[in-house]
């Protein structure tokens, strides 16, 4: 498929204010049709049920195993039986990998009010408190903490993004599982209303407190305190778009980049390796973060995207390549959801001034979008 920067000429200055009608007209970077709209709902109610337990394991792995070195148990919440075990060696589980893979691309772009936190001096003195009250008593770590004093901090650190990555994804699942239960009643018909749904809960939970404590010995002690004033939008939604959506990080063993003749770039706000730019075909190889997420999804399809699947080209055989590519629809809808909330103007605008800001502010996203899949899911 051919990226939107690769259409040239009268077709190109098309494509473009084509888009930037919709917007404008409360449509969506996803042109609305029936199938866009049984694809992207039917995705994403498999994609709710994968982030629950997403969310789930982030939130138990930052408090109930902070600091835990070794975390063999890292996956189980706690719930260790010989039957989950085996599950766990056969693979016959949910790829967690995958979500660890996003909270470390979080981390290492940064930005937001989260990341600022992480450097300040309040953290590192609550952190180190914690860190003292998990050492009591073994003086083999101590001693790994006195030679290496930023070693468990950087660790705490992590641990904050699994917390607050996890926050973030306990907000999304509910608003993905019912868009689905509504779509059943009849209430979900076109594009524009599965963006508006999203919308709506994205800026209802847009204040959140983010906020993180864990228990050690019987007693509570604050990492992320509600005193940073930290929030769901600002401060892990809108990190979260940046950092999965469109920068991300090259997948390891699958394409070689040479960086000494830059074609990976210095700068990491340019990196566009995210979900709305990854070719689905080679992210449905083994091994590839994105193909985990697809392995999850597969498991929780419903019936009628299933028998979609099965009507379309090689039926069960590219069946991970194509969850990537109606997943990256369904992304172009809350990538949609995240513009317009954040856009000057509300998105019905009718007032002419409103809407040149409106304008300016979507032909911004629109340059940033040039190298997406965007082009490609028009059709």
């Amino acid at each position: 498929m051919t990226p939107l920067a690769a259409v040239t000429g009268a077709r190109a200055t098309e494509l473009r204010a084509a888009i930037i009608e919709r917007l404008l007209n409360n449509q969506a970077l996803l042109p609305d049709s029936p199938t866009h709209v049984m694809e992207v709902v039917g995705i994403l109610k498999s994609y709710g049920i994968v982030l629950k337990a997403y969310a789930e394991t982030l939130c138990d792995i930052s408090e109930r195993q902070f600091l835990v070195l070794f975390p063999f148990f890292k996956y189980f919440n706690g719930e260790i039986t010989l039957p989950k075990l085996l599950r766990h060696w056969w693979h016959d589980r949910i790829n967690y990998e995958y979500a660890e893979y996003c909270m470390r691309a979080m981390m290492w772009h940064g930005g937001g009010g989260l990341d600022a936190f992480l450097d300040s001096a309040e953290f590192r003195q609550l952190a180190t408190k914690a860190i003292a009250a998990k050492l009591r008593g073994n003086p083999l770590m101590q001693l790994v903490n006195g030679l290496f004093p930023e070693f468990l901090l950087e660790t705490v650190r992590m641990l904050c993004y699994y917390s607050g990555l996890g926050q973030f994804w306990s907000v999304m699942y509910p608003i993905f599982l019912t868009l689905s239960d509504r779509y059943d009643a009849g209430e979900i018909r076109s594009i524009p209303d599965v963006v508006d749904h999203i919308r709506s809960g994205l800026i209802a939970d847009a204040a959140r407190p983010i906020t993180y404590r864990v228990q050690i010995r019987g007693n509570s002690y604050d990492i992320v305190p509600a005193s940073a004033e930290l929030t769901f939008l600002a401060d892990t939604a809108i990190p979260y778009v940046e950092a999965v959506f469109l920068r991300g990080t090259p997948f390891f063993g699958l394409v070689s980049f040479n960086a000494q003749a830059q074609q990976i770039s210095r700068d990491q706000g340019e990196f566009s390796y995210g979900a709305l730019f990854a070719d689905p075909i080679p992210t449905g190889a083994a091994g590839i973060p994105p193909t985990l997420l697809m392995q999850d999804m597969r498991h929780y399809l419903p019936p009628y995207l299933h028998e979609f699947y099965r009507h379309q080209g090689r039926g069960e055989d590219d069946l991970r390549v194509k969850i990537c590519q109606t997943f990256q629809k369904s992304m172009f809808c809350v990538t949609t959801a995240a513009i317009t909330a954040l856009a000057p103007y509300p998105w019905t605008t009718r007032y002419p001034a409103e809407q040149a800001a409106n304008r300016e502010f979507y032909e911004q996203w629109l340059e940033r979008l040039a190298t997406s899949r965007l082009w490609a899911v028009q059709a």
